[in-house]
């Protein structure tokens, strides 16, 4: 699904992530099933009001969660 779709998907139909349970005692490829299976779309869900869009940019060289943050605080 492309970034423009995932933007047009009314907020009312995406599973909050808030409501997801984990279930620790599964095995970690069960978890990770189950939390699919509950969120139904892991690229495009919701925290309250909020819709969360998730998009990967492959030209881009990959970097760590901690290197963006790094580089945002940087920039305050």
């Amino acid at each position: 699904m492309d970034l423009e779709k995932l933007k047009k998907i009314d907020i009312d139909e995406l599973v909050d992530i808030r409501d997801v349970k984990i279930n620790m005692n599964l095995p970690k490829e069960e978890r990770m099933l189950d939390y699919i299976k509950q969120i139904k779309n892991p690229y495009c869900y919701k925290y309250n009001k909020y819709k969360i869009i998730i998009t990967f940019n492959e030209d881009e060289e990959a970097k760590t969660l901690q290197e963006y943050l790094i580089e945002y605080m940087k920039n305050l």
